[in-house]
């Protein structure tokens, strides 16, 4: 925080299921009983069961509040995937005035994996030689330790309210309260490549 043109980001990638239920409380009265339903897909319908998501929970300064950024993905988390999320970060975070980005995140294979190293040290290489954008340093947390990345109680809290208890929501429609209820822009999609579908 002594840099006021670095950023601290916790990042990390999600699934947004249509199905599952989260963990729900409520204070009732005794005769009341609240219960989730199961909720089922139908057979015909093109909706996926889960909507992937890559989310950056930025701490740009000590005067100013948190910010999530979000893109969903179309497929599933993988290296290529990560790296493009990587570089919309850092070009957002350029257009605001940033030079580096402390990013904190897990030991997931998409975060660590070869393509993702070299493309960090490359973009790196590139900025220290005068190219427009921001270094991006990463802290791997230890493994098995969600509780250290401030960004997982922001997901569970995130599933809560945009759930419906008895009613199955369309993709769109759970991606459009997804970024309501974080405040944030409507992106396009991330495209997972074919070669690894």
């Amino acid at each position: 925080m002594a840099q006021p043109t670095w950023a601290l980001g916790f990042g990390d990638a999600v699934w947004w299921s249509r199905l599952a239920q989260p963990a729900q409380h409520a204070w009732t009265d005794a005769e009341t009983t609240h219960k989730l339903q199961e909720l089922r897909r139908p057979t015909d319908e093109p909706d996926p069961k889960a909507l992937a998501c890559y989310g950056l929970l930025l701490r740009p300064g000590p005067q100013q509040a948190d910010q999530m950024w979000l893109r969903f993905v179309t497929g599933r988390p993988v290296s290529a995937v990560t790296i493009e999320f990587l570089a919309w970060c850092a070009a957002q975070l350029a257009a605001h005035g940033f030079t580096a980005l402390l990013l904190i995140w897990d030991n997931a294979s998409w975060h660590r994996s070869q393509a993702v190293r070299n493309w960090i040290r490359h973009h790196n290489q590139q900025v220290k030689r005068g190219a427009v954008g921001v270094r991006i340093i990463v802290c791997h947390l230890p493994s098995k330790s969600p509780w250290l990345n401030p960004i997982e109680p922001k997901w569970v809290h995130g599933k809560r309210a945009v759930s419906e208890p008895d009613r199955l929501l369309s993709a769109d429609e759970l991606e459009a309260r997804v970024h309501a209820y974080y405040g944030c822009a409507c992106e396009t999609h991330l495209i997972m490549p074919k070669k690894v579908a």
